[in-house]
């Protein structure tokens, strides 16, 4: 139900916006408008409250009504913007020259006649909606709120998460092994005094991991060592007061005074039993926050007594606030192993863990790549292949493999297993939920890119906000973040970062996961798949998304699409090889997003993209990786288009002049190939992000200052004068929401390696003359040499509180350089290059506290010092040292060669040791490289490292050689040298 009141979200908005008097309706349409909005308002607050019920739970008059008022919002929403769209000013126009005024007569005459007829019309259609309001209305009685949600069944439902209490252990395969030997070294580990103090310890991860099962055996196991103990399960809309009297009751504590206690007497009775106690107490399923603020105060932490904590919840935030303290620890719970879910599952199915028949091999493992080692999941699905009669014939398996996450699989034992997940579906807020069903828009172990997924969004209107100032993105970025803290998404982190600089770029669904949201998208018509499996078209239903996948292997999908009605579709995402289903773009009236991504559209003449130009209420064109090699004119007649993505088309070399009429448009990718822009970017006012375009010319980089929303910019030069930096400075310091530049120099690869013909002056003006915004997360440069390190940072390092990361290139390196960029609060990633480096660098343990990754190479490197406590969260180090000037250095300083402070890196991970040996023979370079490589196995952290001889010296290679080849690498799994 919650796929209505994200419809009204959407509705409401536009309106308010219909009342105001740009749009200049006559007093009776904004008087029935104004009606209109009431009664919608009054719907949405009712709305609400149905949302928070579970689907079963709901009267099914309840359902049926809420049906219609989806249906009845939608066809709103579709009017108000059609009307919209008829009667927008065409801004972007150039004026006509005087010799053309006749024509600019003529052209005003006929937008105000269209403009009269679409009020016309849209009176029309409000008198009837309104129509169809009053009907639903009635039949509903006012939609009181107690009628609408739905009595308790006469029977009270058994919640199913109560058998994770009482599961034998040996029925769960890594349950007695690994995870309850790792969750008791969490529990006890410490020195002698640590034991003795209060330990909290949060178990979190996705529903059905098994958190219950495990925590309770491990309870079962160590609570015989406490003076007392309690198990508490919480679940969901908890109340703290009854929280508080279960701990009590489980203590052996009871009273009957306590049901007329408030919370601080129950917590005060609590920490007076337990002052001078050693106990262990679980707080089993914690959801909210603000609960564990007021149960955390039951337990003192001078409890010296070696008293224990344990609390489970499928919240990342939630467990974080559990473990708050110095003496907490968070248990990330993993899914089971690949041998342990076979294990669980053979045994479920043919009664032993030792294997199963050949014939049932490869199903079986696709199978259990589906259940993504969830035993929740691997039990549910075991139990619907074995019976009382053996072993269910492989059609039966077949047909369950297909079924697996596409919400078809009609069994109690699933829908006892859904249920269990929905709790944490019915936990979300509506926006999220809304949210998340979007995600089956998308195939199982698809990789969805967190970008693309936001902006998607942004287009449905699903991401809304009050304050025009304030940035959609960020906003959506939050709702995609609380998914991946509630565990409902999984998230996938960029790659050749370390751990902690990696963000999330994309997700992806978990199978269980999906097959919920493609349930419930699927009952309420949110969602339309066409897959080859379970498809389900009705010529009388409105489809309002449409996601064509086709992925069933070796078949060709059969179902009619022609026969559908497409009008009233919003969203399509198509995913090749399903373009071929793909109905002409005259199918579609109302369509906000449209994604093509990874299809070719060369090959499909069946869809003429001219035809895009008249799909007017586009809001998300998704053309990146399509093998088209023009984009058409008509783009320029999609005046609402906010995201227009054309990456990965290298055949594009430039945009058409229509482009500069997106006025709306916020974000506009083009691959590096495409070198030509028309003038008149500085129309585009509304953009956010633009990346990957060519600036050669200084009036594009005039107008660029027009785009003072922008978030993220990547732009590339080709050919940089003094005139063209002052231009793109003095741009640069409009935009004052900047978050992420990346800026690119072509043709100066030489430049870098010789230091011949550098023109430092010229890029320096990048340094001396922007101030950067407080905003700025990211600046990356290739090709650009400055001369020192940018007096944006001399000047106050502390203002950028949110730069994270720098590549850089500096003529020469100092030390104060080094301590300057040191002093950034919040720097996680520093690629420094230089030509030179002056004197011999020292990281101190002032500077660098949130440094992740270090990355230094100059063409004169020799040694880096790190002193005691420098860069104390660092993980990854990369040094390119020039071997003859550290052996100088080391020399001039009467120290051991590679003697570099590396051991005082505590948190190191990786190590990459690049060492220039020209001109030094393999004698004179083996002492350091063996010195080095001793350092690195003596490093308290063992960290993987590679020590890299440039060029590499050969196995067996003379002590004269001078040229040779080959490398000394030490993997980190194995320990073997090659």
């Amino acid at each position: 139900m919650n796929l209505v009141t994200g419809a009204m979200g959407s509705l409401l908005p536009k309106l308010a916006e219909l009342l105001s008097d740009e749009y200049k309706l006559q007093k009776g349409v904004k008087d029935r408008v104004r009606s209109l909005e009431k009664e919608m308002k009054s719907m949405h607050a009712a709305l609400r409250v149905v949302a928070e019920v579970p689907r079963d739970q709901l009267d099914e008059q309840v359902r049926h009504w809420a049906g219609e008022v989806r249906e009845l919002s939608f066809d709103m929403e579709d009017v108000v913007d059609k009307f919209l769209v008829r009667v927008d000013d065409d801004c972007s126009e150039p004026a006509a020259p005087k010799s053309n005024k006749l024509k600019r007569l003529t052209k005003k005459m006929a937008g105000l006649f269209t403009k009269g007829k679409a009020r016309h019309e849209i009176a029309d259609a409000i008198n009837d909606i309104n129509k169809q309001v009053q009907e639903v209305a009635n039949r509903r009685g006012r939609y009181t709120v107690d009628s609408i949600v739905a009595r308790p069944p006469a029977m009270t439902t058994i919640d199913p998460r109560l058998g994770a209490l009482y599961n034998e252990v040996t029925e769960l395969v890594g349950i007695s092994g690994k995870r309850d030997q790792e969750l008791m070294k969490l529990l006890s580990e410490g020195d002698d005094e640590a034991k003795k103090k209060l330990k909290m310890v949060s178990v979190v991860g996705l529903g059905g991991l098994g958190k219950t099962t495990l925590v309770k055996t491990v309870y079962d196991n160590i609570k015989g060592k406490f003076d007392r103990s309690a198990f508490v399960p919480v679940g969901r809309n908890a109340d703290a007061k009854k929280v508080l009297m279960d701990i009590l009751l489980d203590l052996d504590i009871y009273q009957n005074q306590f049901t007329m206690m408030n919370e601080r007497q129950l917590i005060d009775r609590l920490r007076e039993y337990l002052e001078n106690r050693r106990y262990l107490i679980v707080i089993d399923d914690i959801w909210d926050g603000k609960l564990w603020g007021v149960i955390k105060w039951a337990f003192s932490s001078s409890n010296n007594l070696g008293s224990r904590l344990i609390t489970t919840t499928r919240i990342v935030g939630v467990s974080k606030l559990c473990c708050s303290t110095t003496n907490g620890s968070i248990y990330q719970m993993e899914p089971l192993s690949g041998d342990d879910s076979q294990r669980l599952f053979y045994k479920r199915v043919f009664s032993h863990e030792r294997g199963c028949p050949r014939e049932f091999e490869k199903v079986s493992i696709d199978i259990l790549k589906k259940c993504g080692g969830v035993p929740l999941a691997i039990i549910t699905i075991a139990s619907l292949l074995a019976s009382d009669r053996g072993v269910k014939p492989m059609d039966k398996w077949h047909a369950l493999l297909e079924s697996i996450g596409r919400g078809l699989t009609e069994d109690p034992s699933v829908e006892e297993m859904l249920r269990i997940l929905s709790f944490s579906y019915y936990d979300l807020p509506s926006h999220l939920k809304t949210c998340l069903l979007y995600l089956s828009m998308f195939p199982e172990d698809f990789k969805i890119r967190k970008d693309q997924l936001i902006w998607m969004w942004i287009a449905e209107s699903f991401v809304q906000c009050d304050n025009a100032e304030n940035i959609l993105f960020d906003i959506g970025e939050t709702y995609f973040n609380e998914l991946v803290n509630r565990n409902m998404i999984l998230p996938v982190y960029a790659r050749r970062e370390v751990e902690a600089c990696r963000e999330v770029e994309a997700c992806r669904v978990h199978d269980m996961v999906l097959d919920l949201i493609s349930s419930l998208s699927r009952e309420d018509n949110f969602v339309t798949i066409l897959n080859g499996i379970g498809d389900s078209i009705s010529s009388r239903c409105n489809i309002r998304r449409l996601s064509l996948q086709n992925d069933r292997k070796g078949e060709l999908q059969t179902t009619p699409i022609e026969s559908v009605s497409l009008l009233k579709v919003r969203s399509i995402a198509i995913f090749a090889p399903a373009i071929n289903l793909m109905p002409p773009f005259s199918r579609f009236f109302v369509l906000r997003v449209l994604d093509f991504t990874g299809c070719n559209l060369g090959n499909h003449n069946h869809l003429n993209i001219r035809g895009l130009g008249n799909l007017l209420h586009l809001r998300y064109l998704g053309l990146a990786k399509t093998e088209i090699s023009e984009v058409p004119e008509e783009v320029g007649k999609l005046k609402f288009l906010q995201v227009l993505d054309l990456s990965g088309n290298k055949h594009i070399e430039e945009l058409p002049s229509t482009v500069n009429k997106l006025r709306r448009l916020m974000r506009l990718l083009v691959d590096s190939k495409c070198k030509r822009l028309p003038d008149g970017l500085g129309n585009l006012t509304s953009m956010e992000v633009l990346r990957e375009i060519h600036c050669d010319s200084l009036s594009i980089l005039n107008e660029l200052g027009s785009m003072e929303r922008l978030t993220k910019l990547g732009i590339l030069f080709d050919n940089l004068s003094f005139e063209m930096m002052e231009a793109f400075v003095e741009s640069l310091g409009k935009m004052s929401n900047l978050q992420s530049v990346v800026i690119t120099r072509h043709g100066v690869e030489s430049q870098l390696l010789t230091g011949e013909g550098v023109d430092s002056k010229t890029i320096d003006l990048l340094g001396e003359g922007w101030v950067p915004p407080q905003s700025l997360r990211e600046f990356v440069t290739y090709g650009l040499i400055f001369s020192t390190v940018p007096t944006w940072i001399r000047r106050n390092p502390l203002h950028l509180s949110h730069l994270t990361k720098i590549k850089i290139f500096i003529e020469d390196v100092r030390q104060e350089d080094l301590d300057i960029l040191g002093r950034l609060p919040a720097l996680r990633n520093l690629n420094l290059w230089s030509f030179r480096q002056i004197g011999l660098p020292l990281v101190g343990a002032d500077g660098f506290r949130c440094l992740a990754s270090f990355m230094s190479f100059s063409q004169s490197a020799g040694l880096i010092m790190f002193q005691p406590g420098a860069m104390p969260n660092v993980e990854k180090v990369e040094l390119w040292i020039k071997l003859r000037v550290a052996i100088e250095e080391a020399t001039g300083q009467g120290g051991d060669c590679f003697h570099m402070g590396l051991g005082n890196l505590l948190s190191l991970r990786k190590v990459v040791v690049n060492l220039h040996r020209w001109g030094l023979t393999v004698e004179e370079t083996k002492q350091p490289v063996d010195a080095l490589v001793n350092e690195l196995r003596a490093h308290p952290s063992r960290p993987d490292f590679q020590v890299l001889p440039d060029p590499p010296i050969p196995y067996g290679a003379p002590d004269n050689d001078v040229m040779a080849h080959g490398c000394y690498r030490e993997r980190e799994e194995d320990g073997e040298e090659e």
